[in-house]
């Protein structure tokens, strides 16, 4: 199971886009709530209905966790010590997480990032700390996902895609989508 957590002034378009491209692969996907509401708004104020909060949710079947940027949604997922404690466990057993734009920064303020390299939205940079800023639209390394904005949600959901099932299925993920072949 994927699980992308929603907090209040998420980005959108940095959680809409992996999520269904996630579930065209196939892929089961659950977007947790941080806090004790199921409805969260964005930080464009678009309503997102979470299928549950965190408090509620057996992560033991986790496949990845993903954490959208946006703001103050970044911050306010970096305020919660469950979730801090639950991607300490995530990156201590080698499972996938991934985050986008200023989500990569929760990361960095939990000392997440040690040694690794990172990419994230510009100017948020110094607070990945302990990383290796790259400034690259999407980085990979190892059981770590980043990237870098809003224009990179999708490459960002094709890297989800390859790190769980791999390049066949980004393929025809994109295909049926119509996306022109690179």
């Amino acid at each position: 199971m994927v699980y992308i957590f929603l907090a209040e002034g998420f980005e959108a378009i940095e959680t809409i886009t992996p999520l269904d491209m996630l579930m065209r692969a196939g892929i089961e996907v659950n977007t947790i709530a941080i806090g004790d509401e199921f409805l969260v708004r964005s930080s464009q104020g678009i309503p997102v209905q979470a299928d549950d909060v965190f408090e509620n949710t057996d992560f033991s079947d986790m496949e990845m966790l993903v954490l959208p940027g946006g703001q103050p949604g970044s911050t306010n997922l970096a305020k919660d010590r469950e979730l801090k404690a639950l991607l300490r466990e995530a990156m201590e057993k080698d499972i996938p997480v991934a985050a986008i734009c200023a989500a990569p920064t929760v990361l960095g303020k939990h000392g997440l990032l040690e040694g690794r390299r990172a990419t994230c939205y510009p100017g948020c940079e110094t607070e990945l700390k302990g990383a290796q800023y790259t400034a690259a639209f999407v980085e990979e390394d190892g059981n770590l996902i980043t990237a870098c904005g809003p224009a990179a949600a999708v490459e960002f959901a094709k890297a989800l895609i390859r790190k769980l099932r791999g390049e066949e299925v980004v393929a025809s993920v994109c295909e049926k989508m119509q996306f022109p072949r690179a």
